[in-house]
C-alpha cells in the first residue's frame, strides 16, 4: 500500500522527544495505520537544544535532530509509513531559534556576537543595532553585573559564565575582564533588564528565544533548505507552520514558502525563489508559467514526478488564494496549515497559500456545543458570590482582559514598546509636519492603540499597491485610534494616536523606518494579546475553566447548534481542506479534561455547594484559588499531586495576582502546595465517589460527542497521541509525556467507546473520502419532538449528493435526562436505509432517538 501526497484524511500528532525518538514513532506506525490515520504530524524535527521535550527551540536548520535519531532516523521513519499507507507532515518553526547555553550551540548567533552587525549572519536576527550603543543585550545573569563579576572568567578564549560561553571579539583576548567586557558586541545583562532594555525581537516574553528575518530572502533560504529537500525527497508531505503573526510579513512568507515548495515538487531542485520574481518558477514537464507578485500569481504544473498530477494555483495578492491538489505528485505543492488564533468572528486571511489553521477555531465551535448558556451564567455568579473578585481581577472578563493587556504592555513588553517608540520618533522627526509629538505621546499611543485590538494582529504593509490595507484593518484601527483619544487631555496632543493609526497601517511612506514600524507593531499586537489574554487573563478568570483555551472567549464561550452549523458550512465553501483539532501540546487541558468541566454548566448548583463544602474541610489560602484547584482536579477526576500541583502552581504565576515568574511569593506558593495536599490530593474515595456521580454521565456524552463531530465535521481532523482513548491532560508539560503506542493497550469502559468510535470515523474518512474533503456536501438534520435542541446531526456526501454519512450527537445530556429523556423526539433522515457503525442498528425515515441512541449518546451512521 502506497502513500498518496495531497490533502490528508486525518492526521495524527507526535510529541518527539528524546524519550519518544523517530524510533518510537517508527514502531508505532502498524498502530496508527490500523486507526485509519493518513499521515503522521511530527513536532519539529529540525536540531534544536539538548534535552528540549517540543523541539520549538531550533538551534540548526541545516540538520535533522540527532536525539531523535538525525536524517536517517527520519528518513526510516517516513520509509516505514509509506509502507503502511502513511505520510509524513513537519512542524516549521520560521520566527524563532534558541538563544541555547552554551552559545556555541547556535552557530549564527555565535557568529553575530563574535562579528557583531558586520558578520554574514547579522541580517539573521531582527536587532536594533541603535540601542545600546551599538551591543546586543544578553540578559543572562542571575543578578546585577557587580554581583555575578567573580562568576565570569575566560578559558581557551571563551568567555564563560555558568553554562553560558560566549565569543571574543577578536583582538580582545588578552584584556583585562571590565575592558574585556566593553569591547564586545554584547552587553551581558541582569536577566531582569530584558523587560525594558532588550533590543532583539524575541518569542512573546522568552529572551531566551531570538527571532529571525525570515522575511529576508537570504535567510529564507538557508533556514528552509533542510525542510525543503526532505519535501523534495518525498519525505515530508505536508507542513504545519508554527506562529506565523510573529512574521513581519506573514502572507509574504507563506507565499514565498508556497513557491519554494513548489518549485522543490516539480523539478525536483530544494531552491528558494528571492524576494521577487514570478510565482511558479519552476518545471514539471518542461513547461511553466507565472505571473509575477502583483498580477494574479497563477501558476500550472503537470506531469511531475508522479507522471500525472496536476496542481493549480490562483489569486495572488489581490485576493483568493485558494489552491486543490486532486492527486499525484507532479507539480503539486503540499498540504500547509498555519497555527493561526482566530477571534470568535474573525476570518483568516483569504489571500494566504495555505489549506487553512491548524484548527483551533473548530475546538471552540465544537466546545461550545457542549456548555449551557443559563447553567454558565449561573455558575458566575456563584463564583463570584465565593470568590468575590475585583471586577479587572476576574470578576468580569472584559475588565480583566483590559487590565492584563495594559499590564503586559507596560512591564513585560516595555523593551518592545520603547523600539517602537524610538522608530515612531524618527519617523515624525524626518517629516516638518510630524515633529512636535514628543515621545511620551507617541509611547501612550502605542499602547493605547495596542491594548484595544480585539484580534492577533492587524496585517498592514505598506506595499499599499500591491497589498492595499484590508477594510477590516482600516476599520479596526480606525476605531482603536477613536478610543485612544481618551487617554490625553489635550485635545491637540491626542492627535497623536492618528500618527501612530497611520504608521500602523502602512500609510506614512515606505522608508526603512515606515516598514520597520509597521512590522514591529503587528508583531507586538501578536505578542501582547498572547501574554494578556491567554497566559494572564484565561488563569484570573476560571468560573468555567474549560473556556479558557487558546483563541477561546471565556466571556461567551457557549455555542448554539445553529452557530455550528453555519461554522461548518463556511470551513467546508472557504477552507475545505483546513485542520481541525481538540487538543495540542499547547492546549491547557485536553478534549476529555474540558469535557468534564463543561458538564459543570449543566449542574451548576451541586458545584457550589460542593466547592462551599470541601473548602470548609481543607481552607484554601483564597477562594479564587479554591475555585481553580478543584475545577482543575476534576478535570482529571482524581487528585494526583504529581501532576495536579505543577499545574496549580503554573496556573497561579500566570495569573500573577499573588506570585508570578518573575516575583516569586514563595510563601504563598507553599500556601498553595500544602492546600492542595491537604484538600484535592487527600480527599476521600468518597469525594471523588460523589463527583463522579454528578458528571461522569454527561462527561461521558460531552467526549464522544466532541470525539465524532471533530471527526466527521468539514477540515481535516488532527489527533493528539494517546487522543483514540480517554486522554485528561492539564498544561504542559502535563500534556507533552511520552505516549505509549507500540500495540493496543486493553481499555474498557469509556475508553473503549472512544477508541470504538475514532476507529470507525477515521476508516470511514479513509474510505470514503469524497464524502469528507474537498468538494463534499455539509447539511445540518434537525430533530422533532420536545427534546430536538438536545440533538446535533449533520449529513456529509460525496459531489453530487451520492453516498453519505449522518452524524448524530446529543448534547447537555444531563438536562436532557432531567427533562425525561429523548421521549417521542425524532430524527427524520435522508431517504434510504441507515445503518449505525457503532452499534450495528439500522434505520430507516424519522427515526426515534430513545432507541437510535440508547447504547450510545452518539451515532455515525452509513447508507445500507
Amino acid at each position: 500500500m502506497t502513500a498518496v501526497p495531497g490533502v490528508p484524511t486525518a492526521t495524527y500528532r507526535l510529541q518527539l522527544q528524546p524519550a519518544f525518538p523517530f524510533a518510537a514513532a517508527e514502531r508505532a506506525v502498524p498502530y496508527l495505520a490500523s486507526l485509519g490515520v493518513s499521515h503522521l504530524h511530527l513536532s519539529p524535527v529540525l536540531e534544536a537544544v539538548p534535552g528540549s521535550t517540543h523541539g520549538y527551540d531550533v538551534v540548526d536548520h541545516s540538520a535533522v535532530r540527532a536525539e531523535l535519531g538525525g536524517e536517517a532516523g527520519l528518513r526510516s521513519l517516513a520509509r516505514t509509513a509509506r509502507t503502511h499507507g502513511l505520510g509524513l507532515i513537519v512542524d516549521v518553526v520560521p520566527n524563532h531559534m534558541a538563544a541555547p547555553a552554551p552559545e556555541r550551540l547556535n552557530t549564527p548567533l555565535w557568529e553575530v556576537l563574535r562579528e557583531g552587525p558586520g558578520s554574514r549572519y547579522a541580517r539573521w536576527f531582527d536587532i536594533d543595532w541603535q540601542a545600546h550603543g551599538g551591543k546586543v543585550l544578553l540578559p543572562v545573569l542571575g543578578g546585577p553585573l557587580g554581583e555575578e563579576w567573580e562568576r565570569l572568567r575566560v578559558e581557551d578564549g571563551t568567555l564563560r559564565y555558568w553554562d553560558h560561553a560566549f565569543p571574543l571579539r577578536p583582538g580582545t583576548e588578552g584584556l583585562p575582564l571590565a575592558e574585556l567586557l566593553d569591547a564586545q558586541w554584547y552587553r551581558l545583562g541582569w536577566w531582569r533588564l530584558a523587560r525594558t532594555e532588550l533590543n532583539y525581537r524575541r518569542f512573546f516574553t522568552i529572551s531566551e528565544l531570538i527571532a529571525v528575518r525570515v522575511e529576508d530572502p537570504e535567510v529564507f533560504d538557508a533556514t528552509h533548505a533542510t525542510l525543503l529537500e526532505l519535501v523534495r525527497d518525498g519525505v515530508v508531505e505536508g507542513l504545519r507552520i508554527d506562529h506565523p503573526d510573529g512574521l513581519a510579513d506573514p502572507e509574504g512568507y507563506l507565499r514565498r514558502l508556497d513557491r519554494a515548495v513548489r518549485t522543490a515538487t516539480a523539478d525536483g531542485t530544494a531552491t528558494a525563489d528571492g524576494a521577487g520574481g514570478a510565482d511558479g518558477a519552476g518545471r514539471a514537464d518542461g513547461t511553466a508559467t507565472g505571473d509575477g507578485a502583483g498580477g494574479g500569481s497563477r501558476w500550472t504544473a503537470s506531469g511531475g514526478r508522479g507522471g500525472g498530477g496536476r496542481w493549480t494555483a490562483s489569486g495572488g495578492r489581490g485576493g483568493g488564494g485558494r489552491w486543490t491538489a486532486p492527486g499525484g505528485r507532479g507539480g503539486g505543492g503540499r498540504w500547509t496549515v498555519v497555527e493561526k488564533i482566530l477571534a470568535r468572528d474573525e476570518p483568516l486571511p483569504p489571500a494566504w497559500p495555505v489549506a487553512g489553521t491548524t484548527g483551533y477555531d473548530a475546538l471552540h465551535h465544537i466546545d461550545g456545543l457542549f456548555v449551557d448558556p443559563d447553567g454558565l451564567a449561573k455558575l458566575t455568579a456563584l463564583y463570584r458570590d465565593f470568590a468575590a473578585p475585583p471586577a479587572d481581577l476576574g470578576g468580569d472578563w472584559a475588565a480583566t482582559v483590559r487590565r492584563a493587556a495594559r499590564e503586559v504592555v507596560t512591564h513585560e513588553l516595555a523593551a518592545e514598546v520603547a523600539r517602537l517608540t524610538r522608530t515612531a520618533s524618527r519617523i515624525c522627526a524626518a517629516d516638518p509636519r510630524l515633529r512636535d509629538h514628543a515621545p511620551w505621546a507617541l509611547r501612550t499611543a502605542i499602547r493605547e492603540l495596542l491594548v484595544r485590538l480585539p484580534v492577533y494582529r492587524p496585517y498592514a504593509s505598506v506595499d499599499t499597491d500591491t497589498r492595499p490595507v484590508s477594510d477590516a484593518d482600516a476599520v479596526m484601527l480606525r476605531s482603536a485610534a477613536a478610543d485612544a483619544r481618551e487617554a490625553f487631555t489635550v485635545p491637540q496632543e491626542a492627535r497623536v494616536v492618528f500618527v501612530v493609526r497611520d504608521a500602523a497601517l502602512g500609510l506614512l511612506g515606505d522608508g526603512p523606518d515606515q516598514r520597520d514600524f509597521c512590522a514591529r507593531f503587528a508583531q507586538t499586537a501578536a505578542a501582547l494579546r498572547a501574554k494578556s489574554v491567554e497566559d494572564t487573563a484565561f488563569y484570573r478568570y476560571p468560573p468555567l475553566l474549560s473556556a479558557g483555551e487558546v483563541g477561546g472567549d471565556p466571556g461567551r464561550p457557549a455555542v448554539a447548534p445553529e452557530e455550528f452549523h453555519a461554522f461548518a458550512a463556511r470551513l467546508l465553501r472557504d477552507w475545505p481542506a483546513t485542520g481541525t483539532v481538540l487538543s495540542t501540546h499547547d492546549t491547557k487541558r485536553s478534549a476529555d479534561a474540558r469535557a468534564r468541566v463543561a458538564a459543570l454548566t449543566e449542574c451548576p448548583a451541586w458545584w457550589g455547594r460542593m466547592v462551599e463544602e470541601l473548602t470548609r474541610s481543607a481552607p484554601a489560602p483564597d477562594p479564587q484559588l479554591a475555585w481553580t484547584a478543584w475545577q482543575t482536579a476534576l478535570a482529571l477526576g482524581h487528585g494526583d499531586a504529581e501532576r495536579l500541583v505543577p499545574a496549580v502552581l503554573k496556573g497561579v504565576r500566570e495569573a500573577g495576582l499573588r506570585t508570578t515568574w518573575t516575583e516569586r511569593n514563595a510563601a504563598y506558593e507553599e500556601e498553595v502546595t500544602a492546600f492542595l495536599a491537604a484538600g484535592p490530593c487527600a480527599a476521600d474515595p468518597s469525594v471523588w465517589a460523589a463527583i463522579g456521580a454528578q458528571l461522569d454521565g454527561p462527561a461521558r456524552a460531552n467526549t464522544l460527542g466532541a470525539a465524532l463531530l471533530h471527526l466527521t465535521m468539514p477540515g481535516v481532523p488532527d489527533l493528539y497521541m494517546g487522543t483514540e482513548h480517554v486522554y485528561t491532560a492539564l498544561v504542559d508539560p502535563d500534556n507533552r509525556r511520552p505516549p505509549t503506542l507500540d500495540g493496543e493497550p486493553e481499555v474498557s469502559g469509556l475508553s473503549a467507546e472512544k477508541l470504538l468510535l475514532t476507529r470507525a470515523a477515521l476508516r470511514l474518512r479513509r474510505e470514503r473520502p469524497g464524502w469528507f474533503g474537498p468538494g463534499s456536501g455539509y447539511a445540518p438534520l434537525a430533530a422533532e419532538g420536545p427534546a430536538a435542541a438536545h440533538c446535533t446531526a449533520f449529513v456529509r456526501t460525496g459531489a453530487g449528493g451520492e453516498g453519505g454519512a449522518v452524524t448524530v450527537v446529543t448534547r447537555l445530556s444531563r438536562r436532557l435526562a432531567e427533562a425525561g429523556g429523548w421521549g417521542a423526539t425524532r430524527l427524520p433522515l435522508p431517504p434510504g436505509g441507515w445503518r449505525d457503525l457503532l452499534t450495528g442498528r439500522t434505520a430507516e425515515g424519522p427515526t426515534a432517538l430513545a432507541g437510535l441512541l440508547s447504547r450510545l449518546p452518539v451515532a455515525l451512521l452509513v447508507r445500507t
